[in-house]
């Protein structure tokens, strides 16, 4: 609600300045250009979503994303040591977890929400360690494929939209192992 007050006087105010300084035409084409150009992104990447989201579906009715699954079993049941007996929960773990990693946020939000969802049955009304870990791991995101900001590069005319590979891999996996390394750490000292 508050960022809806903040944008929407933001917008009021520019409107008002441009009216003020006797720039009305400009201010309506502007904003005319601006909508069209919202339009035209969102179409773009909406197309890029769609073709991973895709193949997101491909690789769980084929059991590439299961066996995905298993290879990050490992991993997921040491930094959620108290959803390691919840096959529901770990599953949906595991495919927010592959879905970030193919960059797909907007895919990974209903599965990150199951999963919190699984993880807060056992605290209910507290945030518990694994719930902490899960908010820390998709906020850092970390991305193999960040595809939502090569759609948006390729949407602008860049001829060579993942070429920003090595920078993305270096950042996410920097701040997904700063982030766990707090989480585990806070919890800790919060114990204590």
């Amino acid at each position: 609600m508050t960022m809806t007050v903040i944008w929407t006087g933001m917008v009021a105010l520019s409107i008002l300045c441009g009216l003020a300084a006797g720039r009305g035409p400009e201010v309506a084409a502007a904003a005319a250009e601006g909508a069209a150009a919202a339009v035209e992104l969102s179409l773009s990447i909406a197309g890029m979503l769609c073709l991973w989201t895709g193949v997101m579906e491909v690789m769980r009715q084929s059991g590439l994303a299961g066996q995905l699954s298993r290879l990050l079993a490992p991993l997921l049941r040491r930094l959620f040591p108290q959803a390691a007996g919840d096959r529901r929960t770990m599953d949906a773990i595991s495919a927010n977890v592959s879905a970030n990693l193919l960059g797909l946020g907007n895919a990974a939000t209903p599965l990150g929400l199951e999963a919190a969802r699984g993880l807060a049955r056992s605290s209910p009304g507290t945030a518990s360690d694994g719930l902490c870990m899960l908010v820390v791991c998709n906020t850092a995101s970390i991305q193999l494929i960040p595809t939502t900001v090569a759609s948006v590069r390729a949407a602008q005319g860049c001829q060579t939209p993942f070429d920003i590979l090595p920078a993305v891999w270096l950042a996410s996996a920097l701040s997904v192992g700063v982030g766990i390394l707090a989480c585990k750490a806070f919890s800790k000292v919060w114990r204590a």
